[in-house]
C-alpha cells in the first residue's frame, strides 16, 4: 500500500499537469526506497519498477497498460484490471496483501542497488531507437523546470 505522501506527490504533479508516467514516477521511487530500507525486496529492478507502476495504477494514476507485443498478455491484462480497480477505489484483500508483502520479504534487496538500476535503465534504452532518445531529451530540455 502506498504512503499518502507519495499519493499526495503524485496528485500534486497531476495538478501541475505533468504526464501519467511522472506521476506514477512517484510510486516507483517510493517502491525503491522500502526496498532499499528492507520493508521488502524483490527479485530484480524490473519488478521493483512493475510493484511502483502496479501500485500507482491503483490508486488512480490514469497510466496506459503496455502495448501488445511488448509484455506478456497476463501482464496487460493485469494493468487493465489494476487500472480498473483505481477508478472504481475498492479495497485490497488484506489476506493477499500480506501474502504478497511476505512473499517479497524472501527476496533480496540488491536488485535496486546503483548498479543494478543502471544495467536496467541501459538495457531499456537498447530497446529504443535513436530517434526516439533523442526527442525525449529534447522535450526533458524543454519541459525542465528550474532547480
Amino acid at each position: 500500500m502506498p504512503d499518502k505522501t507519495t499519493i499526495d506527490k503524485a496528485m500534486e504533479d497531476k495538478r501541475e499537469g505533468k504526464s501519467a508516467s511522472t506521476q506514477a514516477g512517484e510510486f516507483v521511487h517510493d517502491e525503491i526506497e522500502k526496498i532499499r530500507k528492507g520493508e521488502h525486496g524483490a527479485r530484480s529492478a524490473k519488478q521493483a519498477i512493475a510493484i511502483g507502476l502496479s501500485e500507482a495504477r491503483r490508486a488512480g494514476v490514469k497510466l496506459a497498460p503496455p502495448k501488445k507485443g511488448t509484455v506478456p498478455e497476463k501482464t496487460r491484462i493485469n494493468a487493465e484490471r489494476e487500472s480498473e480497480k483505481g477508478l472504481r477505489h475498492e479495497p485490497i484483500s488484506r489476506t493477499r496483501s500480506r501474502a504478497s508483502i511476505k512473499a517479497l520479504k524472501r527476496e533480496p534487496a540488491s536488485s535496486v542497488s546503483k548498479t543494478a538500476l543502471s544495467r536496467q535503465a541501459k538495457s531499456a534504452a537498447k530497446k529504443r531507437t535513436p530517434e526516439s532518445r533523442s526527442a525525449s531529451a529534447r522535450k526533458a530540455v524543454r519541459t525542465k523546470r528550474a532547480q
